[in-house]
């Protein structure tokens, strides 16, 4: 759009910054405004009351960031006064007349005497207007370099306005603007979507801040709570760490007498960054990448299916740990056990035993939650010690639970609480009121405990000394009678040895059952050929049951594998401390002196490989089947990354390491390359890369750098065959020496991803869905790490949540067909199989 042809007088403050002009500039800009229509063009950033503002002319803020002028959006006729990034495409940061669209180009923009700016057609009607809270001598309509459009007087110093866009806020909040409550002036800051990328009128989401006890931040739906960012807790929203724990911008939120709001600052003053409440519900934050000309998402509040408003009905708490997401308070059981079972906990939870307001009642700790909702909420400011809040809570039969904060005093809860999320860091303690009856069960129960366990642990003392014992004197007399047979000193017996040694190799793991080899033998017929399940780089796998019925996958490690007792004990380490619904689930394992067994649940259809890559298998896997596992997958591996008792990256995601259990739901399976990261650690360095190749990111092929991003890079491979029905390792374009990632490259540069497309998924309908996750795919393998998303982002982006930027051109797009190097050769032996085992190569990196 062009700027308005003609010059204006300096004014000063933000204006004078712009045009710092001497006593002759200014005369000639008097002398300018006199030949308005003059070839001179010169971009204005305000509005005197002497002139106005037509369509097709524009105000742009001193420093070139805003421009505002009429425009129509996309699939429609309707023209509206709006504000936007002067040298960004394509993102309308304020709208006027968004509930009253002008429809034609006939429109204008002007000040009146009183100060008050008008939007009116050819005919003079008014469609929009302000109404200021003062009037000026000269006033003027200003746009500033922060996007505020403001009245002020002309000639004035002082940064007083009459009226500010910055008070009436659309879907986005920008640096420096509020959101919130005055509560002097009853004025409220709130953000609401537009009803779709047609129409700015004001949509079904609205983000606003809600005085409910405590201060907190909740997105609805029309009516519907959708999503809460939990209580102001006098330091921070605790369903919001990301805000106070990021390195772009600087989170403010005030709370006093008067005012109770947030805003925010950028930590760099060069950045351009916006919180956007989008048509779809999804609340970003957003900041501009010049070089890639795209916009980075810092931060997703609804980031997972915890953060849905009573996600597990009352008394449940949500967690990213369980296999279904959410579990019942202590002393609590569920509703309806029926639905439970069937992954549905919207009817949430009841007590075992109900409160009748007798003595004896009292309270137990929950640990890391964020502050529940309830009917009723109350906030004691007075009351600092958590002692006083839990016998101000006693004293009132109706009161549920409370919690103390150092900041804001005694938190009580009344009625039902509702929309818990447990965290595995931060987190606020929480106290819930139980009946006498159970707080005495749990005092009986915790001395039995611990009765039980000083008796065990004596025993169990006793006991290992004199397996070890009996261990040593058997290998002594083995020796004896050998050397007396054979005449020779050598040990060819060394199991009792392992096995009184192999309970410290587990480290904490002493729960973990450890299997003697005989027994395992049993379970599979003497390892017969007919139970063998697989083969791969590390062993044999085999189906066995135990006399009780139960079928277990034993992982049998060849004694020339590669792997050695630090992958194997890593694998039993790691797996054994994590439980997901989308994880495997390890039983157990054996150690007996060069023999090492893991023990497996048995999942009867193998690897997701053994399907996708079938033509016999394919066609079970439907769009819905397949567009399940990706989220499967997606979650497990956010559970590795951030909601786990460890952090862990696994290092060889890959289709054949996914197994699939009756109902083809996913598992990810094989920890040995797996490395568990510590709390602020965010990359690590290798000399031994291991993995497979067509999978692994390229900082990691290259330099053996490994993160979060690198089983990013293997999720989107896994994403793109799935889509397609390919295997990356063994893909190549007939025409041109393409990898899958190149081939899907190319198509999308020639605007022609349904190409990708497995030709079995041909329902139109989920077209559209398919797009997508191919458009999320491409940007998981993006070349450097840091332009992929995180995992979290991810399974936004899949629930149509997030936005979706452009990607740029993704890492090993070319394949060399014409030499069998040993990446490929590797790769491709190791995909031949498919079971719970690594693929392994083995290099140094630069």
């Amino acid at each position: 759009m062009l700027g308005i042809m003609t010059c204006i007088i300096p004014i000063p403050n933000e204006t004078r910054i712009c045009n710092n002009l001497s006593m002759k500039g200014l005369a000639f800009l008097i002398f300018c405004n006199i030949f308005i229509l003059s070839d001179i063009t010169i971009a204005i950033d305000i509005i005197p009351t002497s002139q106005s503002l037509y369509d097709g002319d524009t105000l742009v803020s001193c420093g070139q960031t805003f421009e505002l002028g009429f425009f129509t959006p996309v699939n429609s006729k309707n023209r509206y006064l709006g504000i936007w990034y002067k040298n960004i495409p394509d993102i309308i940061v304020w709208v006027a007349n968004r509930n009253s669209p002008l429809t034609d180009t006939s429109g204008f923009l002007k000040i009146n005497d009183k100060g008050n700016i008008l939007l009116l057609n050819g005919n003079g009607s008014v469609f929009w207007s302000t109404s200021s809270s003062r009037t000026w001598a000269n006033p003027i309509a200003h746009l500033l370099e922060s996007g505020n459009f403001v009245i002020r007087e002309w000639f004035s110093n002082s940064e007083s306005y009459s009226w500010q866009s910055f008070d009436y806020p659309c879907d986005t909040l920008l640096p420096g603007m509020k959101l919130g409550l005055s509560l002097s002036t009853k004025r409220s800051w709130n953000l609401s979507s537009w009803i779709d990328d047609s129409d700015p009128s004001s949509g079904g989401f609205t983000y606003s801040l809600e005085q409910h006890g405590l201060p907190e931040f909740v997105l609805r739906k029309g009516s519907k709570i959708v999503y809460r960012s939990g209580s102001w807790d006098g330091v921070q929203f605790r369903g919001l760490p990301e805000l106070t724990n990021n390195f772009v911008i600087n989170p403010i939120f005030i709370y006093n007498a008067s005012d109770v709001y947030f805003t925010f600052e950028n930590i760099d003053k060069s950045t351009i960054s916006r919180f956007v409440v989008n048509v779809s519900g999804s609340l970003d934050y957003l900041t501009w990448n010049g070089k890639q000309r795209g916009w980075n998402c810092i931060v997703t509040m609804m980031k997972d299916i915890c953060d849905n408003y009573a996600e597990c009905g009352a008394y449940g708490v949500c967690t990213m740990n369980g296999s279904l997401g959410c579990k019942c308070m202590k002393k609590f059981t569920p509703r309806s056990p029926q639905d439970w079972h069937n992954f549905d906990p919207s009817a949430g939870c009841v007590r075992n035993s109900p409160l009748n307001c007798s003595h004896g009642e009292g309270f137990i700790k929950l640990k890391g939650l964020k502050l529940p909702d309830s009917p009723n909420i109350l906030v004691n400011e007075s009351v600092k010690s958590a002692e006083e809040c839990k016998m101000e809570c006693l004293a009132n039969c109706s009161c549920m639970a409370y919690a103390a904060t150092k900041m804001s005093g005694c938190i009580t809860w009344f009625g039902d609480l509702t929309d818990i999320r447990e965290y595995t860091e931060g987190g606020q303690d929480f106290y819930i009121r139980l009946a006498a009856s159970e707080l005495d069960k749990q005092k009986k129960d915790t001395r039995l405990i611990i009765i039980i366990s000083a008796a065990l642990t004596g025993m169990g003392i006793v006991v290992s000394a004199l397996i070890c014992f009996l261990w040593r004197w058997r290998k002594k007399n083995k020796e004896k009678k050998k050397t007396e047979e054979v005449g020779t000193d050598h040990n060819i017996d060394n199991e009792p040895s392992e096995k009184c040694t192999s309970s410290s190799m587990l480290g904490d793991n002493p729960e973990l059952p450890i299997f003697d080899s005989e027994k395992l033998a049993t379970a599979t017929n003497g390892f017969h050929l007919s139970n063998k399940l697989g083969k791969g780089g590390f062993g044999t796998v085999y189906k066995g049951k135990f006399p009780n019925g139960q079928e277990i996958a034993v992982k049998r490690l060849s004694k020339s594998s590669g792997q050695g007792s630090e992958e194997f004990m890593n694998e039993v380490v790691v797996i054994s401390k994590l439980q997901h619904r989308n994880l495997v689930k390890l039983v157990g394992c054996c150690i007996e002196g060069e023999e090492k067994m893991l023990v497996y649940e048995y999942l009867p259809n193998k690897g997701l490989d053994s399907f996708l890559f079938d033509p016999k298998k394919q066609s079970l896997l439907d769009w819905r089947k397949r567009f399940q596992i990706i989220e499967g997958i997606g979650r497990g591996t956010l559970y590795l990354h951030r909601d786990s008792r460890l952090r862990v990256i696994h290092r060889d995601l890959k289709a054949s390491n996914i197994l699939l259990d009756e109902e083809l739901n996913p598992k990810i399976s094989d920890f040995g390359m797996a490395r568990i990261f510590g709390g602020n650690e965010l990359q690590a360095d290798t000399l031994r890369v291991v993995g497979t190749y067509g999978y692994m990111s390229p900082e990691y092929a290259m330099d053996g750098r490994f993160s979060e991003k690198s089983d990013v890079f293997s999720f989107g491979i896994l994403l793109l065959e799935i889509v397609s029905g390919k295997r990356n390792t063994s893909f190549s374009h007939h025409e041109q020496h393409l990898s899958l990632l190149g081939y899907a490259w190319k198509l999308w540069n020639e605007d022609n991803l349904s190409a990708l497309i497995d030709p079995g998924l041909s329902e139109p309908c989920f077209e559209e869905e398919i797009l997508r996750c191919i458009h999320v795919g491409l940007l998981c393998v993006q070349d450097f790490a840091e332009d992929r998303p995180t995992m979290s982002i991810i399974l936004s982006m899949l629930s149509e949540i997030a936005p979706l930027p452009l990607p740029k051109q993704p890492a090993f797009t070319e394949r060399q067909v014409s030499s069998s190097s040993d990446y490929e050769s590797r790769g491709k032996s190791s995909e031949a199989y498919s079971m719970n085992y690594i693929s392994y190569t083995d290099f140094q990196g630069r």
